[in-house]
């Protein structure tokens, strides 16, 4: 049985080539990629490693490319254009949301690293959109009686860090980056989205002329809801995903009872049962 497609990806390409083509108008938009590639440059920073051969995965190349000298850099299609072992470094920009098999994108980046080679992610995480969310769903029952997919399901930091020990990375290390902004009204975050090419592209989306009287009535639910002083409040979170190919030199758990001394003597405290 085949997997339910997630993304309806020819919708999706046409988003992000209409937000690259305005990409100079609306540079502002852009806002979360920008904090997306100063973290992941600062965590390389930390790592303290030259790379040689980096990959980057991205639907945004014109933002991504030159994050690193010589970067590979390939789309993010359900198949990477990814050489087995090739690079000792990859990094997943902003598109893993988007993924229809999340797992399946992280292990053909892990099958494309050296051993000991580094895997970084960025993509939006659950906490994104939830009073668009919110208002929609209630505007669309309102006025409608039901409900549509528009905007996407994003996955928590707790699913995306096991995802990575799924893919079979180790020392694997997950993080959010929680963002509040505020907007003057719903249809100003909706430009923003569209300015950055996050608009529904869901594939169960409903693909017919929704009722005159949704989106008005979501936005006014949205501002009784979600007041920020003048206008309204969006959040966005980022997560951050890293883990390292499997590598025989790399640090590794201790054996459980191989301990050669005592936490309570480190501590300076009385041992005692579990029955005290």
């Amino acid at each position: 049985m085949s997997q339910p497609l997630l993304t309806d990806r020819m919708a999706l390409a046409l988003h992000r080539t209409r937000a690259h083509a305005r990409a100079h108008a609306d540079r502002g938009a852009w806002f979360l990629h920008e904090e997306a590639r100063d973290e992941i440059e600062e965590r390389l920073k930390d790592v303290n490693r030259r790379f040689t051969a980096p990959a980057i995965v991205t639907g945004h190349p014109a933002l991504w490319a030159d994050l690193l000298p010589g970067a590979r850099v390939v789309p993010d299609a359900p198949v990477l254009d990814l050489e087995l072992g090739a690079h000792d470094l990859v990094i997943h920009a902003m598109a893993l949301h988007w993924a229809d098999d999340p797992v399946g994108q992280i292990i053909q980046c892990r099958r494309a690293l050296r051993p000991d080679g580094l895997f970084l992610a960025a993509a939006l995480g659950g906490e994104t959109l939830q009073e668009l969310r919110a208002a929609l769903g209630e505007a669309e029952m309102e006025v409608a009686g039901g409900l549509s997919p528009r905007v996407a399901p994003m996955a928590e930091v707790r699913d995306m860090g096991a995802l990575l020990q799924r893919a079979g990375l180790a020392l694997p290390v997950a993080d959010r980056m929680p963002r509040r902004v505020r907007y003057g009204d719903m249809f100003r975050l909706m430009a923003d989205l569209r300015a950055m090419g996050e608009t529904n592209a869901l594939a169960a989306r409903h693909k017919v002329v929704p009722p005159r009287g949704l989106f008005p009535r979501a936005a006014r639910i949205y501002s009784d809801a979600f007041p920020d002083e003048d206008g309204v409040a969006a959040t966005f979170e980022t997560i951050f995903l890293a883990g390292w190919a499997p590598s025989d030199d790399q640090p590794k758990p201790l054996r459980p009872g191989s301990a050669q001394a005592r936490l309570a003597d480190a501590l300076g405290v009385e041992e005692r049962g579990t029955d005290e």
